[in-house]
């Protein structure tokens, strides 16, 4: 079954960084990148997105806004919010929107988690 992930970042560099980091984990799952929350929801309403990984700190809607206008639509989705801001908000507003929070700077340990999570989650046909 071919995983497809929604990378939403404004940052370009960091979108980067999360493939990579992505595809040393599951290099067979495709990616799709998104530079803010107006281009994910239009990629999420033209193809199939199994999850998303979603930066927190974006122009006009932050992640956790994305999270929850996903959420309200994809009810299984396995979200991720990846961050640098590691404040008890952020934390409790992802969990909120059930997303799953990830630290920034972006590793492969951080992610892993979510990932297996995901990965378990789609295979049992949950998502």
């Amino acid at each position: 079954m071919a995983i497809t992930v929604l990378i939403v970042d404004d940052s370009k560099l960091a979108r980067i960084v999360a493939g990579k980091t992505l595809a040393a984990l599951q290099p067979d799952w495709e990616k799709i990148e998104a530079g803010n929350a107006q281009e994910a929801l239009t990629i999420l309403g033209e193809r199939k997105i199994d999850l998303s990984m979603i930066d927190f700190n974006m122009p006009e809607k932050d992640g956790l806004e994305l999270a929850a206008e996903i959420r309200s639509t994809y009810p299984t989705m396995p979200i991720a919010v990846i961050t640098a801001n590691i404040q008890d908000e952020v934390i409790a507003r992802a969990r909120e929107v059930n997303a799953t929070f990830v630290s920034k700077p972006l590793t492969e340990e951080g992610l892993r988690g979510f990932i297996s999570g995901a990965a378990l989650r789609l295979r049992a046909g949950d998502a």
